[in-house]
């Protein structure tokens, strides 16, 4: 899939774990989304595949592969470095957060810890567990 002029947000790994772990709030939310306005990162979809079941992972692409892919280029590496110094961020959530940033969509988390939507305007928090 291509990127799409009307991307609204990006689903962090965690929202995705919390969908395949069948938290009903969470399918809930993932099911409300418009997949065309939908994207993952490959660093979610990475960490979606190693901790995924082996039975598991044709269904898990089946739903990955509806939404947008958003790949990490130099101009979003540097970014990453920047907030990654700036926060103290691990690199996979610097490279979550440069890639909302960049595209100018939301981050859909619900790690509060190092996204606090008070502080990250561009962090949404969906729901709670």
């Amino acid at each position: 899939m291509g990127i799409t002029a009307v991307l609204e947000r990006l689903l962090d790994s965690v929202i995705l774990i919390d969908h395949f772990n069948n938290l009903p709030q969470t399918t809930n939310f993932v099911l409300s989304l418009d997949p065309e306005g939908t994207a993952i990162s490959v660093i979610s979809r990475a960490e979606i595949l190693t901790g995924i079941d082996n039975n598991a992972v044709t269904k898990a692409k089946a739903l990955l592969d509806q939404y947008t892919l958003l790949i990490i280029d130099k101009a979003i590496a540097d970014k990453a470095a920047e907030l990654r110094k700036r926060h103290g961020w691990k690199l996979p959530d610097a490279f979550q957060a440069a890639l909302a940033i960049h595209h100018h969509i939301q981050l859909s988390t619900r790690d509060t810890k190092d996204f606090d939507p008070a502080t990250h305007s561009f962090v949404e928090i969906p729901y709670e567990i």
